[in-house]
């Protein structure tokens, strides 16, 4: 027996019988008892935390400890799930945000701030319950991890459900710090996954893997409480370390599962595993309270789908898919989403006609990877501010990406200044725009080619063992030779890592570079003999994204159009058809995002949706100047230069939410869509204030509104 996507089982079905109820509220109208849903494998873990020694928020940190140095581990070579847990949430919450004092934290938001905006809530420990649990096919396979996070101040009167899927490839925790932060100051429940892409590492060489608790144990012993394990047999593996040593598989990439097909589905799943987390808590018991009422269902509780990046994403996956009304409303920030058939979709701002729009991810990752690092050398990109992250000699290797190029016919300029300008342009060609110009070196230096290496092996649904297009994972020493990863690094990895090498030690490697498999940023091409950031590699990445042999323009044939087919075949299953049903949503975006491109994302998602539901449409598009995808980044200052530049996105993402959250409890107006500008701190070392943040209105002035009318989007300069 179901209700809603829940089953009661045998035991539900026997208290039924003996208390008289008829499991979905049958003819006299009783209310069925809540049971675990039967999309749930395995048992479901609940802890609870007394908000002093440890606590849902901040793992026992507080305000203050989020603000300092990473917890230690007692040992670091066997941290327990305890330690694990709580430098996740560390970790995690300070990859999401500006966590400084400068930047904001603790005066314009941070787990100390009241949902007024006040400084009145301590450290900002919060009490309550913790359910994790596994949605799985039985196969062990799929390992989604789902959290329902239940405060002790649970608004029963008013309740609400918030979601926060991870962003990136991140874990369960991922975005404790963004949704959750929002949510408990509002008596909210929190409903988290990781989507599928969780932070789950295999290490090959040692046939290890993490834990649903995060701890390095044997495959064997995980079983089917593995995050993930790679899909490959006891004897291919032998043979695979045997040639490739000290390889690592991740989840996101490797699973053969592309995760991002699920995303709304593993977002609602979680959304009815926290109903049954708040009526477990707080649901009225049944009979002997051995079970309790199902009090709190989608009639009665608020659900509000939320989160950033991919989470963002994954919440208007999850609000197109709603069949069942669970979903009352979308506040997202910087989502990916990557609408479906915008060809007839124009987007303009102020008097530039945007030839590019809602290209998906993939797409225009693939062409930015072969044209971004030639670009970075122009004299209007950014320059490198620390030689920490962008040694002097990359511009050497930056100048032969260039002259590959330029040999290859891919650009047509015969001087490096020439060269790197047309690079430069051709990116805003595609998208990209001058906001973007100051940004893309340190993309390209921390995202782009890892972001196309996992995407482009997780929508073709390919092994470890395959090394696509000649990349694979694995650490790497001084010389960018492939090394063992620490093993302190490893047993940590699961509060350190974000899913997405680079992370923990785990980089990109280029197998085919000449001399050798490289770091890929020291990737040496065969066809170029070159150290030209492995350009043979990107140059595969785009044909399989593509079909089309990016240098002679022909259509792919053998065995390399067998795997492109299997790429866009990918792709199209994640593809959003821009219909929210009707539902009133708020999107944030950066207009500096260069990670996430408005022209092929929010912009783009915006316009499309119009075009779906017309004026029906409750979808406001809100887009902020001076604001980038990565606000942790202007926490490092002089180190990148973004602390002068960029303002957190974080403070609109909160606002964004209150503004749903008044909508939808109070019929307060939603905001017209529109842009907010903004004004970054003068100097570095100054403290940002709200003076430099002026707010999401209802009405903005004309020259601030974002409009819609015959197939335009309107984005005002």
């Amino acid at each position: 027996m179901s209700c809603r996507g829940y089953s009661i089982g045998m035991v539900g079905v026997a208290v039924a019988a003996l208390t008289g109820l008829h499991g979905c509220g049958g003819s006299d109208n009783q209310v069925p008892a809540n049971v675990v849903p039967d999309f749930v494998s395995g048992p479901v873990s609940v802890k609870v935390y007394d908000g002093m020694s440890d606590d849902l928020l901040t793992g026992g940190l507080g305000k203050t400890g989020l603000m300092g140095a990473a917890p230690a581990y007692a040992d670091p070579l066997n941290p327990t799930p305890a330690e694990l847990r709580r430098n996740a949430i560390y970790n995690n919450y300070r990859a999401l945000t500006d966590f400084t004092a400068g930047g904001g934290f603790g005066t314009l938001f941070g787990p100390n701030i009241d949902a007024s905006g006040k400084d009145t809530l301590g450290e900002g420990k919060v009490a309550g319950a913790e359910y994790i649990a596994v949605a799985d096919d039985g196969s062990g396979k799929l390992n989604v991890t789902m959290m329902a996070q239940v405060p002790d101040n649970f608004d029963r009167n008013n309740p609400c459900i918030v979601t926060g899927t991870s962003s990136g490839s991140r874990g369960v925790y991922g975005a404790v710090g963004v949704s959750g932060e929002w949510a408990f100051k509002r008596g909210c429940a929190v409903a988290y996954t990781d989507k599928g892409t969780g932070n789950g590492m295999h290490d090959l060489a040692s046939d290890r893997v993490n834990d649903i608790e995060g701890t390095l144990v044997s495959a064997s012993v995980a079983g089917a409480r593995a995050i993930f394990r790679a899909n490959i047999s006891a004897a291919d593996l032998i043979a695979f370390n045997a040639r490739y040593p000290n390889r690592l598989a991740y989840k996101h990439a490797h699973s053969g599962q592309n995760p991002e097909k699920d995303w709304g589905r593993n977002t609602l799943d979680a959304i009815r595993f926290a109903f049954y987390a708040i009526n477990d808590r707080f649901g009225e018991p049944i009979g002997n309270g051995e079970l309790k009422q199902r009090s709190f269902v989608p009639g009665n509780t608020l659900v509000i789908a939320s989160s950033l990046s991919n989470g963002g994403g994954a919440a208007i996956a999850a609000a197109e898919l709603d069949s069942e009304g669970l979903i009352d409303g979308v506040a997202v920030s910087e989502p990916n989403v990557q609408p479906r058939n915008t060809g007839a979709l124009a987007i303009r701002q102020g008097d530039r006609s945007i030839t590019r729009v809602g290209r998906p991810l993939l797409d225009y990752f693939s062409f930015a990877n072969i044209y971004q690092p030639c670009a970075i050398l122009a004299t209007d990109a950014g320059a490198a501010t620390s030689a920490s992250f962008w040694p002097e000699a990359f511009n050497a290797l930056a100048a032969n990406r260039c002259t590959a190029l330029r040999g290859k016919g891919l650009l047509n300029a015969d001087t490096l200044e020439g060269q790197a300008r047309e690079a430069l342009q051709r990116l805003h060609q595609y998208g990209w725009q001058r906001e973007h110009d100051f940004l893309q070196l340190s993309h390209y230096r921390f995202a782009t080619n890892s972001i196309a290496v996992t995407y482009v092996n997780a929508y073709g649904r390919f092994g470890v063992e395959q090394n696509i297009c000649g990349f694979s994972m694995a650490g790497t020493d001084a010389s960018g030779g492939v090394a063992a990863v620490a093993e302190a690094a490893k047993a940590g990895i699961f509060a350190t890592g974000n899913g997405v090498p680079p992370t923990s030690g785990i980089n990109v490697v280029y197998e085919d570079s000449v001399g050798g498999a490289r770091i890929d940023m020291l990737g040496v091409s065969p066809s170029t003999g070159l150290a030209d950031f492995a350009l043979d590699g990107a140059l595969c990445i785009r044909a399989l994204a593509t079909g089309v042999d990016p240098v002679s323009g022909a259509a792919l044939a053998g065995s390399m159009k067998t795997a492109s087919d299997r790429v866009r075949a990918g792709v199209e299953q994640t593809l959003h058809d821009g219909s929210l049903r009707g539902k009133p949503a708020i999107v944030v975006a950066g207009r500096n995002d260069t990670l996430i491109v408005p022209n092929h994302a929010g912009r783009a998602y915006f316009g499309k949706n119009r075009m779906v539901e017309g004026a029906g449409s409750k979808l406001r598009y809100v887009e902020v100047t001076n604001a980038q995808h990565f606000d942790t980044f202007i926490a490092f200052g002089p180190l990148l230069g973004y602390d002068t530049r960029f303002i957190p996105l974080h403070y609109y993402f909160g606002q964004a939410l209150d503004q749903l959250y008044a909508h939808l409890r109070s019929g307060a107006p939603l905001p017209a869509s529109q842009v907010v500008r903004t004004t970054p701190r003068a100097a570095v070392g100054a403290t940002l204030t709200a003076a430099g943040l002026p707010p999401i209105v209802l009405d903005p002035a004309v020259g601030d509104r974002i409009e819609f009318a015959a197939g335009v989007v309107t984005i005002p300069e």
